[in-house]
């Protein structure tokens, strides 16, 4: 717990939108500690200052490090699986009874709307902690009797081992439901963590170190950084020699780098990267129900999730009312202030993310889009305009060749292109470096599974988006990825199975 000179944690709600910046520092071994020196956390509602936060150095990755390591080497490493599985149990309460705070710390760092941080990412975090510990409570493993043709006999059994202190690196888009998704299943296996939040979003994590505490959770088993990634705590913490392993979400490139960092050290990793993912809609589809659906996959969260939908082939027979359609949709979207009940679209993340995404824009003209939906900055006022807004975009007119259509944008933008055989389709969907999700509308429900089955993603949906069991395996091919989580799959990742042979 903090000590009695470090400042005092988060303990009311936070507002959406503070008038005071709030100073946000790391958590190391259960204290606050100030970093090398402090960075600024813009609002990207309206561009003001929402927090000043301490930048950890190499001093305080160390520090954190041998805190986690001592904490493995302590009670926690060696207590039983149905213990901690009862603390996550009430971490879950935990986080239930201070949901508007962190709807607050959510919604401050990204400016997505109220509804949309509540519904899905707080939710989401209660229930991957009892989901986790659920899992770890019920998992087996391998045990066989082995009968030798000289008459012995031997017992094999495999017993799992933490993986140590795991580096948990997690994107901006879903801060706290990512977050808790890699630390549910790490905490659950008996590791403990060193987690670097982006500097993009350091708020949630912050307050769910204190929440971890309130519940029971000893110091040192969660430890949390601040920072950027090259020269900064990324790069730090990834090149730590005290760390035996790294889970990341992110940009490919990113993930790339880590790839390099672990290298030398041989340290596991599991990657879920970026995506430029597709959706099929046949001509024999609930067009409504394709409308709805492609109009959520495409831009909820204002683009910015790595399953959202970027290339959308349409059979020819029904393109123009999928097009019109999902492009009358991205028109009504409502953007505006994150507490108003009526927005369903925030800003993008950042004013350099906004650039990034804008580029994309300029270049979708250039190649020859046809603009059906957007396509800009929109002028909103009441304050707003200083904020990183941009308009819900559709293009069609482009197809597999160009730029627009093969690099990812993580925007609220879509291109709409026809097809005209099943065969064709699959051959279009399949044309990318990426492998992460896909969508597939038709009625036919035997084409369903055909085409979902020959999609080369990590996960396939047939007539819905987003719709997940939290024990199925999530995760992609190709740039997308390396690895699967959720269920047995993380428990993999975070454990090292040891087989044991005993001769009878």
């Amino acid at each position: 717990m903090p000590s009695p000179t470090t400042p005092a944690p988060i303990t009311a709600p936070l507002p959406t939108r503070s008038p005071t910046p709030r100073e946000l520092r790391n958590v190391i071994g259960g204290e606050f500690v100030d970093g090398v020196g402090t960075f600024e956390k813009i609002d990207p509602v309206d561009g003001t200052l929402v927090a000043v936060v301490h930048e950890a150095g190499p001093r305080e990755v160390d520090r954190a490090v041998a805190a986690a390591r001592a904490a493995l080497e302590g009670p926690w490493g060696r207590m039983p699986v149905a213990e901690r599985a009862r603390l996550l149990r009430r971490v879950a309460d935990v986080v239930e009874r201070r949901s508007e705070e962190l709807v607050a710390a959510e919604v401050g760092d990204t400016g997505k709307p109220e509804t949309l941080a509540r519904d899905l990412d707080v939710a989401r975090a209660a229930a991957n902690f009892r989901s986790f510990a659920d899992t770890a409570s019920a998992a087996g493993l391998d045990s066989y009797l082995t009968e030798l043709p000289d008459g012995r006999r031997a017992l094999n059994y495999a017993v799992r081992a933490p993986l140590g202190v795991v580096a948990v690196i997690v994107p901006w888009n879903l801060p706290l439901l990512l977050l808790t998704w890699k630390l549910a299943p790490a905490l659950a296996s008996g590791n403990t963590v060193v987690v670097k939040p982006s500097e993009e979003t350091p708020s949630s994590a912050t307050l769910l170190a204190e929440i971890l505490a309130e519940a029971g959770i000893p110091d040192g088993v969660v430890n949390v950084v601040h920072g950027f990634g090259p020269g900064s705590a990324g790069e730090h913490l990834t090149t730590h020699p005290g760390i035996d392993g790294v889970t990341f979400t992110g940009e490919s490139s990113t993930g790339s780098a880590i790839m390099r960092a672990v290298a030398p050290r041989v340290r596991p990793v599991s990657f879920e990267l970026g995506g430029k993912n597709p959706a099929i809609v046949f001509a024999d589809a609930d067009l409504d129900a394709a409308i709805a659906g492609l109009a959520r996959s495409t831009y909820l969260n204002t683009g910015q999730v790595c399953l959202c939908t970027e290339r959308i082939y349409v059979e020819r027979a029904v393109f123009d009312d999928i097009a019109n359609g999902l492009a009358a949709h991205a028109r009504r979207l409502r953007l505006g202030r994150p507490e108003d009940p009526a927005t369903t679209t925030g800003p993008l993340i950042s004013a350099a993310h906004r650039d990034k995404v804008l580029s994309y824009y300029d270049l979708a003209i250039r190649e020859g889009a046809e603009l059906l939906a957007g396509g800009g900055v929109p002028t909103l006022g009441d304050g707003l305009d200083a904020g990183s807004w941009i308009e819900p975009t559709l293009w069609t007119g482009l197809d597999n060749a160009n730029r627009t259509v093969r690099e990812e944008i993580f925007g609220p933008a879509a291109v709409v292109i026809p097809f005209d055989t099943e065969e064709e389709a699959i051959a279009l969907a399949n044309d990318t470096d990426y492998g992460l999700a896909a969508v597939t509308w038709t009625t036919d429900l035997a084409r369903g599974h055909r085409v979902a089955q020959r999609l080369r993603v990590g996960m396939s949906w047939v007539n819905t988006w987003y719709l997940r069991d939290l024990r199925s395996p999530f995760g992609g091919v190709g740039l997308s990825g390396i690895g699967r989580e959720g269920g047995l799959h993380s428990l993999a990742f975070y454990t090292e199975p040891t087989n044991v042979c005993v001769q009878l």
